[in-house]
């Protein structure tokens, strides 16, 4: 392939919109939960990202694993009062939306340094995540990767039946 047609092809991706690259198989928690529950969706799913949802479905902001591990820190009294809100004060939310383009997306990402970006619906809810890892499978050609439905835990819950992640050996809290 030459270069040209490669940079035709990344050209190509990077006008794609967010909604064709994202993942909308999402696991999310409820704003007024606790960070221990942030930490087991985060521990049980695998995943790096959490996005918090209001109770009315809309997007309050996006947190990283490492933000909700330096919180549990606190001592164990403290982390069963303490709200995923908290969290999130100071943060403003950068969103997309599912109809912007991926080169908005990776701009928005550069501009803030984020490596994730919650996607929101033309309704204003929450539609799913833009990781930078699905930003290079989709530039390497690879399809949108799903979680099946039956293994997302849903907002603001926590299953105990759900299996912890794949080659996971340590214990769930930290």
């Amino acid at each position: 392939m030459t270069e040209e047609a490669i940079v035709e092809e990344q050209e190509e991706v990077l006008a794609r919109t967010v909604g064709a690259v994202m993942r909308s198989a999402v696991v999310t928690v409820d704003v007024g939960e606790t960070v221990l529950v942030a930490w087991e969706l985060l521990e049980r799913s695998g995943c790096r990202h959490l996005p918090v949802v209001r109770p009315d479905g809309r997007c309050a902001g996006l947190l990283e694993r490492a933000d909700v591990a330096v919180a549990c820190g606190a001592p164990a009294v403290s982390l069963s009062e303490a709200r995923v809100d908290e969290l999130l004060r100071g943060h403003g939310p950068v969103l997309v939306h599912v109809e912007q383009t991926v080169r908005h997306a990776v701009d928005m990402m550069t501009y803030t340094g984020a490596d994730a970006l919650p996607v929101l619906a033309e309704d204003g809810h929450l539609a799913g995540v833009l990781t930078a890892a699905d930003i290079v499978a989709a530039l390497a050609g690879h399809p949108v990767r799903e979680e099946p439905a039956d293994r997302r835990p849903q907002a603001g819950t926590v299953l105990p039946g759900l299996p912890p992640r794949r080659g996971y050996r340590g214990t769930a809290f930290p």
